[in-house]
């Protein structure tokens, strides 16, 4: 989706890009100062930020870098422990569970049992957190004033949760009327015996579901919001926290400050230590200012932000051990062929005609462009690294991602085609409109024209490419985006489902509703699968079963690059957040 300087499991671009799993590595030892000597407590955190968060509602963020707030304010089912081991990271724990839990015999249950001294920081005093809270964050995934962006996992998963949303849709926006609606009607598959223990039952066997209850959209919800429009400036207001910190003050597009929740029990809390006294996070800063903040010891950690091209050159010659780079898992850029114009006499809807498209592009040179070798590598699928089921794999030319504009002319010719002519869409931000005219060079270089025209990064996503009347009206004819999934490790579905399958209903990423049956029937066998290994086999058979079709070309796996200031100690990356942990940091004083 697009969402992001990474956004969660939606397009990359609309911020940039989620991406997830992945090493820590950096200019120097690549710990990013994980920081020897003791642990020290107090101080405030300062955070530089360009833009705003989506959401603060739990329920509804889908913007990756969200993650490092949720984090602090508000407790999953599940989560990950903050490490720069790559696969310590990405492995599941409990957070208000007190175990991952299992399947049954079937696949299609699973029971979770809540720890002891959780609480909310509610209004009239410290309160558990009981199953009941768990079923109505559940239910007001579909509530009809503003969906749950990844709320679609959950609703085709969880038995009886499509009719519910079905009748919350015929529910007027407004508070009173959905309060009555959740407090009146329940989710078929979602049971909570006692205070400790939920239930879910699933329509099939998802070998993700657990994953899925780590993403903010499974928290809990208490009573008390709803009595709010859902993320509401009123919503806000009277945030109730779960985690060490609650909200203290938010100037909306300029600042937000988070202080200790006093109802927090550090002892029922595994994942966060709380070290920092206050988080304050400052918006509207600019990439430069913010790097020579960091650089200064003015500010100590980047939200939506990350060093530039240059800046890493710079930082990576220095041997700057304060910086790290992480894969994600994502695929940061790829190019999108739109089937569903006439443009060229339907050209694009010929297989040879993408294929010769696919040995056409240049991908080191989109490399170079984005940073070189230390920050992007050539990627040939729609799987990235650090998704199980990702592996170098080329179906067209050797996997250097080296083109060959013979063999492309070759296949245009073959395909009867002369004289294509490609309108190209791109931002007009940052290494974006470079990334295109090389990919453009790249093309002409092969005999496509490529007429080039830009777009506003804040319309590229919202109201151009996922506006289907713009793909069947030819307006564009290929265009580069990106995506990174909503969790880590077991992420397949996370990119498959958006962005690769079609039911019949349109999808906002899937822009010329591909589908493969084939694929999707591989896609449910891993989804069914007994053991990861088996599942990642599956998800590389999937990965070869679309690339087959060429709905894509996949140029470039970007990782996540991070920076912090000197005095930032312990800076272990919160797999989510792809970014070090708010709430494990400390200071030096």
């Amino acid at each position: 989706m697009a969402r992001k300087q990474i956004l969660s499991g939606v397009a990359l671009g609309a911020a940039a890009m989620l991406v997830l799993s992945g090493c820590a590595s950096g200019g120097g030892s690549g710990d990013g100062g994980a920081g020897g000597g003791e642990a020290q407590t107090g101080g405030t955190l300062k955070v530089l930020a360009q833009g705003d968060v989506d959401r603060l509602d739990p329920q509804l963020t889908a913007y990756v870098p969200v993650n490092s707030v949720v984090r602090s304010i508000s407790r999953s089912l599940l989560s990950y422990v903050s490490s720069n081991d790559v696969d310590e990271r990405i492995e599941l724990t409990g957070d208000l569970a007190t175990e991952v839990p299992t399947a049954s015999e079937d696949g299609l249950t699973y029971e979770i049992k809540l720890r002891d001294g959780v609480t909310w920081d509610a209004p009239d005093g410290a309160r558990p957190i009981v199953a009941g809270d768990v079923a109505r964050g559940i239910e007001r995934i579909c509530n009809p004033h503003i969906g749950a962006a990844l709320g679609g996992y959950f609703i085709n998963l969880i038995d009886g949760m499509a009719e519910y949303c079905e009748g919350f849709a015929g529910v007027a926006a407004e508070p009173a009327a959905m309060k009555d609606y959740i407090e009146s009607n329940d989710i078929s598959g979602i049971a909570t015996p006692d205070d400790q223990t939920v239930v879910f039952t699933l329509v099939e066997p998802a070998s993700d579901f657990t994953s899925m209850l780590s993403l903010p959209t499974a928290n809990p919800a208490p009573v008390e919001v709803l009595d709010y429009l859902p993320d509401s400036p009123e919503y806000r207001e009277n945030f109730v926290a779960s985690g060490p910190y609650t909200v203290a003050s938010y100037t909306p597009d300029v600042k937000w400050e988070f202080v200790r929740n006093e109802s927090w029990n550090a002892d029922s809390d595994p994942l966060r230590k709380a070290y920092v006294d206050t988080i304050e996070m400052t918006m509207g800063v600019e990439g430069d200012a913010a790097m020579q903040q960091l650089q200064a010891g003015s500010a100590d950690m980047l939200f939506d932000l990350s060093p530039s091209p240059a800046n890493i050159q710079q930082l990576t010659a220095a041997n700057d051990e304060k910086f790290t780079t992480m894969e994600n898992g994502g695929i940061d850029q790829f190019m999108w062929f739109n089937t569903a114009s006439d443009n060229n006499g339907g050209a694009l809807q010929k297989l040879e005609v993408r294929q010769a498209i696919q040995y056409a592009i240049d991908k080191p040179a989109v490399v170079q462009v984005m940073g070189g070798e230390d920050i992007a590598s050539v990627t040939n699928g729609i799987f990235g690294p650090g998704i199980n089921g990702y592996e170098d794999f080329s179906l067209y030319g050797d996997e250097s991602g080296k083109a060959d504009p013979e063999k492309a002319k070759e296949l245009l010719k073959k395909a009867g085609v002369e004289n294509l002519t490609l309108k190209f869409p791109y931002r007009n931000v940052g290494t974006q409109p470079d990334i295109a005219q090389t990919v453009q060079a790249s093309l002409e270089a092969a005999g496509i024209t490529v007429e080039l025209f830009p777009v506003p990064p804040t319309d590229y996503y919202a109201n151009f490419m996922t506006n289907r009347e713009n793909a069947s009206g030819g307006k564009w004819d290929v265009a580069l985006v990106g995506w990174s999934p909503d969790w880590v490790g077991g992420a397949a579905r996370s990119v498959f489902q958006p962005q690769f399958s079609f039911d019949g209903t349109p999808q906002a990423y899937n822009y010329v509703d591909f589908n493969s049956d084939k694929a999707n029937e591989l896609a449910d066998q891993a989804l069914a699968a007994a053991t990861p290994e088996e599942a990642g086999k599956l998800w590389h058979e999937v990965d070869k079963t679309v690339m087959a079709e060429s709905p894509i070309v996949s140029i470039v796996s970007r990782k996540k690059a991070n920076y912090h200031s000197d005095r930032v100690q312990n800076f272990e990356i919160y797999a989510l957040a792809q970014n070090g942990d708010w709430a494990n940091v400390w200071l030096k004083q």
